[in-house]
């Protein structure tokens, strides 16, 4: 066991299984002490590597996060303190780990209830190789202004309450975590504060015991008085009581044994901790408390007369002048997160981001404001999803039956066209889907898919300004502007497009009003009197129509309809539509586990 001094203001720690909390709580402890480094070196996550930020100060930092503590080890040499917060299940096989490595000298184990055998294990090891163990069970400790383990102290708002930002004189140990903070707070009251506190923990078997905490108060300069809390349960506090009689605590020792209200229940009364289990005489609280007091510690009457014990000896021992009491100073300003800034009040920060379609901060998500359990239970599809996402409104069924069919009849024209060809080029070179999905997705434009819209656009202009289908067709022309939505490779005015057809059936039969179509219509007798390809395509009926649907529904004004239709709302449906088909592509070069894809030569005019 250590004889010294544990912790300085240039100790560091590797901090296992990552918790953001109490590494920040560490790291704003730091600052309060205007220590220049931070006191967590690296963070040992299993698994992961890279770094975490964190902030120190009003400093955003980045620690580095290593996957084992070899590596950990190795990274930081100097990093002495092992701070463990892995469960009970795999706390001991780490913290062995961790006092395996050369440049370990202390591992806090956090976890409550590691097996004892486990615990005795570590306990031996760390004797025999001179290390420190805290713990299992324990809150850590802290060494006042220099360092401090994981959420020993609580809130920062508590340390600075209890002047644990600089050192006192009080050397503190106790086997509780929770009474350890109540203490801190008592002695700050009475006394110029504590140098260093520890909580050795509640198992049975502690990693280091009273004794041995106070022996090494008892060697540092700095700490000119202790104060102890034990409870019942255990002969821990027995070797302390060992060590007062031997005459190897030269310094007043201040000592109150909890749980002496056990005696007022018939049975035996086990209490908050694994080791605080009323035994016989000699593990009671008062049984411990007389041994005690007849050793030579100050041992006040009750619990309640424990604050003004500390009181009366610190004050004896500054008016001995052994103490000379510190002085006040005024700890810096911890800059306070940003979130909790902003649930307070106290700030408000702009946003980088609106969205108005969505939100998922409630119980469920919800598409414009319709939770997704409605969706579900109302039996919508996605034709309603869309216009929920897209439009921000739940649109009449047609509409959405409407969106639904476009999608199904764009879904997919066969693997010749250039989206699913590139789609197929690109799965056949062994890449994945997303690759080979957005190969395809790449070639949408003016000359595939993105005709929809500008068929839309013009379909509109010529429409709104009255112009006859002559004018129109012939202003195209003069312009060197082909009409959009006009013209097919295959089909004729005598092999008119099935999809098309469908499409103006739906269309005359549910929609209110189809004006554009057949304008849309109007325009096709003119081209086809010109060529007998010029025949209204898919894309003209589905930009046509769409211009129907938002005019006829009722729930658009004009500056909304020319807004849909300027930001392109329609080549949107395009390209989710064809996602589909090819996604399909991918998957069917993938099944049937074609080779790299090779155009052959005779396909390929070579020319100078």
């Amino acid at each position: 066991m250590a004889t010294g001094q544990l912790f300085s203001r240039t100790t560091q720690a590797l901090f296992y299984n990552y918790k953001q909390l109490p590494i920040q709580r560490m790291l704003d402890f730091d600052f309060l002490c205007g220590r220049e480094t931070p006191s967590v070196a690296g963070i040992i996550n299993p698994g992961a590597e890279g770094f975490q930020k964190l902030f120190f100060g009003q400093e955003e930092i980045a620690i580095p996060v290593h996957s084992t503590i070899e590596a950990a080890c190795a990274a930081h040499p100097t990093a002495d303190v092992f701070i463990n917060f892995a469960s009970f299940r795999s706390a001991a096989a780490s913290s062995m780990a961790a006092l395996k490595q050369p440049t370990i000298r202390v591992v806090a184990i956090i976890a409550e209830g590691v097996p004892e055998s486990d615990t005795k294990q570590l306990i031996a090891y760390a004797r025999s190789n001179n290390k420190v163990v805290i713990g299992p069970a324990t809150v850590g400790g802290i060494q006042a202004g220099a360092f401090k383990i994981g959420d020993t102290a609580g809130t920062i708002d508590n340390i600075i309450h209890c002047k644990l930002y600089r050192p006192g004189s009080v050397g503190f140990v106790s086997k509780s975590g929770g009474m350890s903070n109540e203490m801190y707070n008592t002695i700050a009251r009475v006394t110029d504060g504590i140098y260093e506190g520890i909580a050795i923990g509640g198992d049975v078997f502690p990693g280091s015991t009273l004794s041995d905490h106070i022996l090494r108060f008892n060697n540092i300069p700095q700490v000119k008085m202790m104060v102890v809390l034990g409870e019942l349960g255990g002969r821990d506090e027995y070797s302390l009581v060992e060590a007062l009689k031997q005459g190897k605590v030269n310094k007043p020792v201040v000592a109150w044994v909890s749980g002496t209200c056990a005696r007022l229940f018939k049975s035996e009364v086990q209490f908050g901790h694994a080791g605080a289990k009323s035994g016989g005489e000699m593990e009671s609280a008062q049984g411990k408390n007389q041994a005690l007091r007849e050793a030579g510690a100050i041992v006040p009457t009750s619990y309640e007369a424990l604050e003004a014990a500390i009181k009366e000896t610190f004050a004896k021992l500054v008016e001995e002048e052994k103490i000379t009491p510190v002085k006040e100073i005024k700890p810096p300003q911890i800059p306070e997160d940003l979130n909790s800034a902003i649930k307070s009040g106290k700030v408000r920060a702009p946003t980088h981001i609106i969205s108005t379609i969505s939100d998922d901060r409630g119980e469920e998500p919800c598409y414009a404001g319709v939770p997704m359990s409605s969706i579900v239970e109302q039996g919508y599809g996605v034709g309603d999803v869309i216009s929920l996402l897209w439009f921000k409104r739940s649109l009449p069924r047609y509409c959405t039956h409407f969106i639904e069919i476009c999608i199904m009849l764009c879904a997919d024209h066969g693997p010749c066209v250039s989206g699913a060809h590139n789609t197929i080029v690109t799965a056949r070179a062994g890449k994945d889907l997303v690759s080979s999905l957005v190969s395809g997705l790449l070639t949408i434009g003016p000359r595939f898919g993105g005709a929809i819209d500008d068929a839309a656009r013009y379909f509109k202009d010529a429409y709104d300004r009255c112009l006859t289908p002559y004018e129109f067709v012939e202003s195209m022309k003069k312009k060197g502007i082909r009409v959009p939505g006009i013209g097919h490779r295959i089909k004729r005015g005598d092999n008119r497009d099935k999809r098309v057809e469908l499409l103006q059936r739906f269309a005359r039969t549910h929609f209110p009003s189809v004006k554009y179509m057949e304008y849309a219509v109007q325009v096709e007798t003119y081209t086809l009197s010109k060529a007998n390809n010029l025949v209204l395509n898919v894309d003209g009926a589905i930009g046509s129509l769409f211009l129907d649907l938002l005019a006829g529904s009722g729930m658009f004004s004009k500056q909304e309809i020319d807004e849909i239709v300027e930001i392109g709302y329609l080549n949107g449906l395009f390209v989710l539509a064809r996602s589909i088909g090819l996604i399909g592509h991918t998957f069917d070069q993938k099944r049937l586990k074609q080779p790299l894809y090779r155009h052959p030569w005779e396909d390929v005019l070579y020319t100078k």
